[in-house]
């Protein structure tokens, strides 16, 4: 529990200058960051000398707290400490300061984490769909009886109330009241709204301000219009209204601003442009209807790198929404992804190397399932060819379910057991066209995969020792060290356990203490080594599990078997960069073997924010003081071996 961290957090809010004097608080893997007003209120000799802190210092106008590898707990208790800091967050004209970054960036961050919290309802409900068009097609149940009523209830609840969810989602996101924007989108769900809809009678607000008649149930840009809107009302409001009435007053304006803004502005102009988006769609399915399918069955590997397709599986939902079918995203990355698990598979019959089956057998199953993060940064993207040739295979079986307008009817995963959602419209031609296009992707696939790999698999190194045979070929554990330690004029002899640590990625092997980081360079956080990269493929030093993974994927924190914890950092203060420039990054609790990527990293795009994109290894739970034995000096590839150190 991060409870026992409470006294330190606050020993350092206080000690930074207190509450008021900070604007922003965020934290990376070992330290607390904060923006402040004024740096010179800083105790800065009581914060150095406090139990808990390693190390502080300031680098580009953000003041740096070092506690450690358990920092995310102590950040728990400081933001319990600090609240709301957006009062504080102000420039000297009183504007709230906004960070700039790029605009298609910022869009696709928001829409993916508005979606996100709510992908298992939405897959729920789409898999109950799937089940009860099953039933109907098997004559199981009437589409007159109170059954189908009732089961069919049970998911269009997700999606008719889908602007209540969406509301909560984004305004937890925007970091206003989720509570007041979920009542402010059932308002646009009233069934007294309703019933003036379906009567068409023309409808004013006091007779002055006409409310265009729309109904908004399952709506999706009308909702984010308007908790766009509500953002900026409430956090005025909130700035207005005095304190001692805020309770009440903020959320009875916010109702009656809000509701006004919604049926009479927002909600119709959001409802235009999805009218707008209705007829792409319809254009895409009368004159195009092939190309979704076959362009995100393709590519979805490369969108997945570089998070794009967070961006168009929205508008999946969308198209469901407004015409109870999707064609847009679904076929593409249920192909997609079969195409990876069969050359993953194959890549697992193919191979000589042990851990490289193992990880291709494991990632191949969990790819027929829909998950193809192992596969894309375990196998295909070391390898290449199994890459090539799944994309490829997606491509093929895209092309077909495009051609045959392949489409779904209710959302959920995009593994083998989303052929049920492909059930509609009393028939099984939709479901029949997708089994048809998944079978292609796979045999395609599988086949490329095959035959590519008689150029690319290269046969098994042997090792020098039968006790190397579980070792990767580049990377292994050393066994522990003698050494003679002299003690009463007598020999004796006394065990030192080592550690040997891999190249974190292609590049030049430096010595920790010439990294421009102070923190990392003095060893406060451990011994260890570094790499300037030449490539962007951050591979893992050691074999173990994932322990930590910073969300912005820039750092990770790796536990192997023996209780050893490698912090890997990729950059120097990347932290600030909030995830742009990083695809990819393994989630913790991932198993990984030594020399397996955790993330892909924009070389160009750390070094263009200003950040050296120097890759630090380090041990952390280990003495400061240990030895470093640096094994290799200048050049090295991805997972050879670069310095054992000591314990």
């Amino acid at each position: 529990m991060s409870k026992q961290y409470a006294p330190l957090a606050a020993d350092i809010v206080r000690l930074v200058g207190g509450k008021a004097n900070i604007t922003e608080a965020y934290h990376c893997q070992t330290r607390l960051r904060f923006a402040l007003k004024d740096e010179s209120a800083v105790a800065l000799d009581e914060l150095n000398a406090t139990e808990g802190i390693v190390k502080t210092l300031s680098k580009g106008g953000v003041f740096q707290v070092v506690v450690g590898m358990h920092v995310k707990e102590v950040f728990n208790e400081v933001e319990r400490e600090l609240g709301d800091l957006s009062v504080n967050a102000k420039d000297d004209g009183g504007a709230a300061k906004v960070k700039r970054k790029n605009v298609g960036s910022a869009v696709i961050e928001f829409v993916s984490s508005v979606f996100q919290p709510l992908i298992p309802a939405l897959s729920g409900a789409g898999m109950v769909k799937a089940l009860l068009a099953l039933l109907v097609v098997l004559n199981l149940v009437s589409r007159e009886s109170q059954t189908y009523a009732l089961v069919n209830l049970f998911a269009d609840a997700v999606f008719y109330f889908l602007p209540v969810l969406l509301a909560f989602s984004a305004a937890q996101k925007l970091k206003i009241s989720p509570i007041l924007a979920a009542a402010v989108a059932a308002m646009m769900l009233h069934p007294n709204w309703v019933a003036l809809v379906t009567k068409k009678d023309p409808v004013t607000f006091f007779d002055i301000l006409p409310f265009p008649l729309v109904n908004y149930s399952g709506a999706v840009i009308p909702i984010i219009l308007v908790v766009f809107a509500q953002y900026y009302v409430e956090r005025g409001l909130t700035r207005v209204v005095p304190k001692s009435v805020n309770l009440v007053f903020v959320p009875m304006l916010t109702f009656l601003i809000m509701g006004t803004l919604a049926l009479g502005v927002l909600g119709p102009i959001g409802s235009i442009l999805s009218g707008y988006l209705g007829s792409f769609f319809t254009f895409l399915s009368t004159n195009a209807a092939w190309a979704p399918a076959l362009l995100v069955g393709a590519t979805l590997p490369v969108m997945v790198m570089f998070g794009l397709h967070n961006g168009i599986a929205p508008l999946g939902v969308v198209q469901l929404a407004q015409t109870g079918k999707e064609s847009i995203f679904g076929p593409g990355a249920l192909v997609s992804n079969i195409a990876m698990g069969a050359a993953s598979l194959v890549v697992a019959f193919r191979t000589k190397d042990k851990k490289t089956r193992q990880i291709a057998t494991a990632g191949g199953i969990t790819g027929l399932m829909g998950i193809t993060e192992p596969i894309l940064y375990g196998i295909a993207l070391p390898k290449r060819y199994p890459l090539i040739a799944a994309m490829i295979g997606g491509g093929a079986g895209g092309l077909y379910a495009g051609l045959t307008q392949t489409h779904r009817f209710a959302t959920g995963s995009s593994g083998l057991p989303a052929v049920l959602l492909y059930i509609g419209d009393n028939t099984l031609v939709n479901m029949i066209n997708i089994i048809i296009a998944l079978v292609i992707s796979a045999v395609v696939s599988a086949v490329l995969t095959f035959i590519l790999s008689f150029k690319f698999e290269k046969p098994a190194v042997e090792t020098a020792s039968a006790a190397d045979d579980d070792a990767a070929p580049s990377v292994r554990r050393p066994a522990a060290k003698e050494t003679a330690a002299v003690a009463g004029g007598t020999a004796t002899l006394v065990r030192t356990e080592t550690i040997e640590l891999a190249a974190p990625c292609a590049g030049t092997v430096v010595p920790l203490a010439e990294v421009s980081d102070p923190v990392f360079a003095s060893g406060a956080m451990g011994p260890g080594v570094a790499v300037e990269p030449s490539e962007s493929v951050i591979v893992s030093p050691v074999s173990g599990t994932v322990a930590v993974a910073m969300k912005t994927g820039h750092a990770f924190g790796i536990k192997t078997d023996d209780g050893i914890e490698v912090l890997v950092h990729v950059g120097i203060d990347t932290v600030t960069m909030k995830g742009e420039g990083f695809h990819g990054a393994l989630e913790r609790g991932t198993r990984v073997e030594a020399g397996q990527p955790l993330v892909t990293a924009d070389l160009e795009a750390i070094r263009a924010a200003g950040h050296p994109a120097t890759v630090l290894v380090v041990v952390t739970n280990g003495p400061k003081d240990a030895p470093v034995e640096q094994l290799e000096g200048g050049s090295v590839v991805a997972g050879a071996a670069i310095a054992v150190v000591g314990r």
